[in-house]
């Protein structure tokens, strides 16, 4: 328990009895509920934590809190200071955010206004719940992004977050949400999109505030490491009920509700059988990827993506390319496939054929044999397009003599092989979920038969349990194909689980390559270590793969 520096009182708690929040519809036979009679508290001074996959119901819990939520109907009563929220009026309710219970969102640059520099965000917080001038409201934004850990802040109070990195905005959401020492703070997935080394800052960095400013946290994730290692009262909740609710360790331990036991059991486990070496099917040799960024009105600078590496993939393994933002993982990948914007130096080998030295129509004749999974399956499939259109796409262009029935076949094929109902096909992308979304984007890439696939983050953004569902549908169909993959990704676990080999990048170089037991049980680098501590894989995980 962290004993807080500042005295707390019975007014501290936040108490949620019998919550009920339904969204409207047209007509109402169509209405959503949301949130189903639930009831949990915060205590003062403690971190509690709401658990579950995506549409369960936490972040609108969350909301209903602050009552930041529109075209809903709410019942039931939400207790601060021995007032219910849900009776405050409109005035009331504005003193209370950002200066008794302040919240994190998810996504910083949607939260961040892109006009308004870092420093006068967080001064208007503070100016609109304190009499001080916008010059002491800047001192004091400086003074709360160095306690927030980020780098030079007096330089930092005057850009805009697009200038600033990932886990820096996130830093500056936090720092503009403690600037009015708040007694309770929300964090919404506060560290989902970030590395894990910067997720570990953050974490370090809410324990460290709560203790020195005596502030309860409700943190709402997905991420079962994350709240393993940081709460210490857990909520479960599953299509807005609360199914379970206790001591994070009794849960953890000893899990009551299938469901609980089902998200536990969905993380990431070795899933691999264990690989034995092969013909080569890629051969890299001093292999450099370089690309230039303004420097000036009139100048620019190159910079290394990738400098001067070499590596070997075998036929049907999965190599894991593991590095923080920036590393060159990305990079890399898409020089294998020759998409990488900037310049590229060195020898590509693929199956024997030297893709540097290919004609321009020839590569495109080769490229039926490697494609790409990316991160974000919303942003890589066209809105405009039926899942057949998206599936049929390449179909027609590598294999021009299938008529239309055999292409359709081939599409009812490969969805029912990833897990979905072939009557889907007339649907467009934006009807169906993120891991099924995931599902169709790898039976796009599998369709047309290729040897490769490169995987850039695939689960990253998915549910646990739905993230261990794409990690066995890829295993499964490498198994039956007979495919190679090379599984970019920034999270250890993931890595550990599908990766026979494994490659470690930093800054552009590969501090550590060999079999994924040996690197994640006996790294020989620093950075290694840093890494696996922050994704918490330790040694006893690693032993049993």
């Amino acid at each position: 328990m962290i004993h807080s520096t500042q005295e707390k009182t019975s007014s501290d708690k936040l108490d949620v009895q019998g919550l009920n929040v339904i969204f409207e519809a047209a007509e109402e036979k169509n209405n959503f509920l949301a949130v189903d009679n639930i009831s949990f508290s915060v205590m003062p001074g403690e971190r509690f934590a709401l658990v579950g996959e995506s549409g369960s119901g936490k972040t609108v819990t969350a909301l209903s809190v602050l009552k930041l939520l529109s075209q809903s109907k709410t019942s039931g009563k939400i207790i601060w200071n021995g007032e219910n929220i849900r009776e405050c009026s409109s005035e009331k309710i504005r003193t209370i955010r950002g200066k008794e219970i302040s919240m994190i969102f998810q996504e910083p640059m949607s939260a961040l206004n892109p006009l308004l520099t870092i420093g006068q965000q967080i001064s208007e917080v503070i100016e609109n719940h304190e009499a001080v001038s916008f010059k002491e409201g800047l001192i004091r934004a400086t003074d709360l992004l160095d306690k927030t850990g980020v780098d030079d802040p007096t330089r930092r109070i005057n850009s805009y977050p697009h200038q600033l990195s990932g886990g820096q905005r996130q830093r500056a959401l936090i720092a503009m949400a403690i600037a009015c020492k708040p007694k309770l703070l929300i964090a919404d997935e506060p560290t989902t999109a970030l590395d894990v080394t910067i997720r570990q800052q953050i974490l370090s960095m809410l324990f460290a505030l709560q203790e020195s400013e005596g502030m309860s946290i409700l943190l709402i994730t997905h991420d079962l490491p994350l709240v393993e290692r940081f709460a210490q009262r857990v909520g479960v909740m599953q299509k807005g009920s609360m199914i379970e609710l206790g001591d994070k360790d009794e849960i953890f331990k000893k899990p009551n509700h299938p469901y609980t036991k089902k998200l536990l059991d969905s993380r990431p486990k070795p899933l691999n059988a264990e690989f034995k070496k092969r013909d080569v099917l890629i051969e890299a040799r001093n292999f450099s990827c370089t690309y230039k960024l303004p420097s000036g009105i009139f100048s620019s600078k190159r910079y290394s993506a990738v400098s001067r590496e070499n590596f070997v993939v075998y036929k049907g393994e999965t190599l894991g390319v593991v590095g923080e933002s920036g590393s060159g993982k990305t990079s890399l990948g898409l020089a294998v496939l020759g998409l990488f914007s900037g310049a590229f130096h060195g020898q590509v080998k693929f199956d024997g054929l030297d893709l540097t030295k290919m004609s321009s129509d020839m590569l495109r004749k080769t490229r039926r044999r490697f494609q790409m999974v990316f991160q974000d399956p919303f942003s890589s499939l066209s809105p405009r397009m039926t899942i057949a259109e998206i599936l049929e796409e390449g179909l027609i262009l590598h294999y021009p003599q299938y008529n239309s029935d055999k292409r359709k076949k081939l599409c009812e094929d490969i969805v029912e092989e990833v897990g979905i109902d072939p009557k889907i096909l007339n649907r467009y992308p934006h009807e169906f979920s993120g891991g099924q979304r995931q599902r169709i984007a790898i039976a796009r890439a599998v369709i047309i038969e290729p040897d490769l696939i490169v995987l850039d983050e695939p689960t990253s953004a998915l549910d646990v349990s739905v993230q261990a569902q794409v990690l066995q549908l890829l295993i499964n169909l490498q198994n039956k194909r007979g495919l190679t993959y090379l599984f970019i990704s920034h999270d250890l676990s993931v890595i550990r689980a599908v990766s026979h080999r494994v490659l470690v990048m930093r800054n552009g170089r590969i501090l550590e390559f060999g079999s994924t037991s040996h690197v994640l049980t006996q790294p020989k680098n620093e950075y290694t270590y840093r890494l696996m501590d922050a994704a918490l894989v330790h040694d006893s995980t690693m032993l049993n793969n």
